[in-house]
């Protein structure tokens, strides 16, 4: 069928190109647009989840309760008593235009002693912003960002003045709204130094690799192709549901990267059987049989990955899943139709342009090549190879054993950020939790209308950790109860606090209580990211199980590669626990630690580590396989399988590793996390792994490698996604392990 195909597109070729050029250019006209229609909002609480119930009835039966806007007001020489001081404070917010702000709170309209600072030198304003969505309040803030900085606001830009009205009165902005905002802008900073540093550098590696420019322009072009395509269609997506902002990263770095591996791949391929084929017809056929079909089963297997984030109910991973499903799928698809097309266009012409004499060629010098020498090596001594390495990957996992999960908040910024800065002393100069209080939604049946709450209030007062109960509203048979505490707001003690309340029985009987808040939001992600992760876990193991099996006829191979993913993922979930949690290497790297991590960063992680790690393990087995399939030796087919790969993965790796640098040098915290763990998680899987413990293992098992029940061997000979038939016949899979010395172990 691939060679088939192979052979349909070189006679197709200048059409195929020609239907390349016009996806391009409606993709670089139409989808590039796809920035302004993704939602920029928060979107990891789950949407059926008792805190988001909470917002919502509150919002309707109270109006909205959210800090959007934080003007943070200071004097060294005058205190909130001052009527020059609230003068000062009054000169600011009129020049706020009122048609974007729904309500302002200042401790002058309210006398509210949460909204004063311990020493009264300080206070803060609250604005909430018109908006349906937070989308529409972050456009409502860029609207009155401007006019806050001509009024001496530190709005984060680097020009605001020194006093307000000519008195010894500074003001900085945060809140919700303006951290968001702070965060998005970052993120897309982030991309385009990313795009910026990567393609250039990824250009010259690749001259360095094949030798020529030519060859080497291809893989970056089809990254191209498939990041453009990515926007197409996320913006088609948008269309129909919300897709969130971060989705463009993975876009970026899947593009790239993936593009990377499958067009290197296949030029690498097409330039060793030019040197084997009498025409550039029968080479491309014989590159499509062999490299296209791994990058379809690579493919496959790593859009079956990230599919598992759609299980997720959160915006945030089904929006990641739906950006990486459609970057794999565009990548692949060019790469098996673009790239053979232009390599047939090409011919030998691919090597034009040299910059050296010598090239990657993974063909030449199989029986006495380094990777060749270091397999036989690993293979000798197998067992002490396995144990070793096996005994390190677990040590370096045992940090994920403690690991902290919290949430994310203005310290995922740099330290010089604005609204970090007033987040900061909020939390230090202020009562506790005073913008984002834990709340408790309370609705009273018409029987229990008369109850007072009283009773409940004493009751939350009575959890340790609790400052203050109180309600701010009540109307229509509902109250909401405002509750501080000491803990900060995504601490695991915050988080117990949350748990205790809803716990306590509800004021009256037929009363129902709600509780939500930033606090009981996270309580309510964890729990539903615990009870879809189980899921997730089957899914993608057992599809990587099928899809493997499909590929090389063997029920072993699967387990095997399933369970040397989890050694690597485990490895690098300790790493990044060292790290991000425990500060380890926090000032090299700039961040600042807080004690947890975000839990759905590792999710991420987990869904593109595993595919990339099944993407070189795809890579290495099919060389294997179809040396096996023509010689029935197991030692030689490894050894010489690595030869031909080994330089190849390292490669894909280092340059994947060029892709993610830029993101793991991100002002925001939880790109920078995500972007070293996949750094670590390459090194990690393309040297130790494939390159030392897939030798070894596969040495022990022998023939094993290959076995499969009897009916699963008919099933695979009738429907299995082989490679091109081979001059050699398939040799019979055993039943059964054969001794370390027989000949094909």
């Amino acid at each position: 069928m691939f060679e088939a195909w192979g052979r349909a597109l070189y006679a197709r070729r200048r059409l195929t190109l020609v239907v390349g050029l016009l996806f391009v250019a409606f993709a670089g006209l139409w989808g590039t647009g796809v920035f302004s229609k993704l939602n920029s909002g928060n979107s990891f609480t789950p949407p059926d989840s008792q805190s988001q119930h909470e917002q919502n009835l509150a919002d309707q039966r109270f109006g909205r309760n959210s800090a959007d806007v934080v003007v943070l007001y200071h004097s060294d020489t005058m205190t909130v008593s001052d009527p020059a001081y609230r003068q000062a404070v009054s000169t600011v917010l009129a020049t706020v235009p009122g048609q974007d702000i729904a309500r302002t709170s200042t401790y002058w309209s309210t006398m509210s002693p949460a909204l004063v600072s311990t020493d009264r030198h300080g206070t803060y304003a609250v604005l909430q912003l018109n908006g349906a969505d937070d989308a529409a309040r972050q456009k409502a803030y860029k609207t009155i960002k401007t006019d806050l900085a001509a009024a001496g606001v530190d709005v984060g830009s680097g020009a605001s003045q020194s006093r307000i009205a000519g008195e010894d009165v500074t003001a900085r902005v945060g809140g919700t709204i303006p951290t968001e905002v702070a965060i998005n802008s970052e993120v897309t900073a982030d991309i385009a130094k990313a795009e910026g540093f990567s393609l250039p550098v990824l250009l010259i590696l690749l001259m360095v690799i094949f030798g020529s420019l030519v060859a080497a322009s291809l893989p970056v072009a089809i990254g191209g192709i498939a990041i453009l395509g990515s926007f197409t269609v996320l913006r088609l997506l948008a269309l129909v549901t919300d897709v969130s902002i971060y989705s463009v990263n993975i876009t970026t770095i899947l593009g790239l990267g993936l593009a990377i591996d499958y067009g290197l791949f296949i030029v690498t391929r097409f330039r060793e059987e030019l040197h084997r084929q009498p025409s550039v017809e029968q080479a491309v056929a014989r590159t499509i049989a062999t490299a296209g079909r791994t990058v379809a089963v690579s493919g496959v297997t790593v859009a079956v990955a990230l599919t598992s984030l759609m299980l997720f109910p959160e915006n945030f991973l089904k929006s990641m899943g739906y950006g990486g499903v459609a970057t794999v799928a565009v990548d692949m698809i060019a790469a098996l139709t673009v790239l053979p097309a232009l390599l047939a266009v090409l011919g030998h012409r691919v090597n034009a342009v040299r910059i050296r004499r010598t090239a990657l060629r993974p063909h030449l010098n199989e029986t006495t090549g380094g990777w060749y020498r270091l397999a036989h090596s690993v293979m000798r001594r197998p067992l002490i190879y396995l144990t070793v390495i096996v005994i390190g990957l677990l040590a370096l996992g045992a940090p994920f054993l403690k690991i902290s999960w919290g949430g994310t908040d203005a310290r995922s910024l740099p330290a010089t950020a604005t609204v970090r800065q007033v987040q900061q002393t909020l939390d230090a100069d202020f009562p506790a939790n005073s913008t984002a209080p834990i709340e408790a939604l309370v609705t009273l049946s018409r029987t229990a209308a008369g109850t007072g709450l009283s009773g409940y209030l004493q009751r939350i007062d009575a959890i340790p950790g609790v400052t203050r109960a109180q309600v701010t509203a009540e109307a229509n048979g509902a109250a909401r109860i405002d509750v501080g505490y000491t803990p900060t707001t995504v601490s695991s003690q915050a988080r117990h606090i949350v748990s205790q309340i809803r716990d306590l029985s509800p004021p009256a009987p037929g009363a129902t209580v709600l509780v939500g808040g930033v606090t009981a939001q996270l309580v309510d992600e964890l729990s539903s990211l615990g009870s879809t992760l189980p899921w997730m876990a089957l899914l993608v193991a057992v599809s990587t199980f099928v899809l493997l099996f499909l590929a090389f006829g063997s029920v072993v191979l699967p387990l095997k590669a399933i369970v040397m993913n989890v050694l690597s993922l485990s490895a690098t979930f300790g790493v990044i626990v060292w790290v991000f949690q425990w500060g380890h290497l926090s000032r090299l790297l700039q961040f600042t630690p807080t004690g947890s991590i975000e839990p759905t960063m590792p999710i991420l992680m987990l869904a593109i580590i595993f595919g990339l790690s099944m993407d070189y393990e795809v890579f290495l087995l099919s060389r294997v396989r179809e040396l096996y399939d023509q010689t029935g030796d197991n030692t030689t087919s490894i050894a010489t399988g690595l030869q031909r790969t080994g330089g190849l993965i390292t490669s894909l790796a280092f340059l994947l590793i060029i892709v993610i640098g830029s993101f793991s040098a991100s002002g925001v915290s939880f790109i920078k996390l995500t972007g070293v763990g996949m750094i670590v998680a390459l090194i990690v899987d393309a040297t130790v792994v494939r390159v030392l413990l897939v030798p070894a293992t596969m040495r022990l098992l022998g023939r094993a490698n290959w076995w499969a029940p009897r009916p699963l061997r008919r099933f695979y000979a009738r429907y299995g996604i082989k490679e091109a038939e081979s001059s050699a016949p398939e040799p019979t899979p055993a039943s059964a392990p054969v001794p370390l010395t027989s000949r094909g172990s």
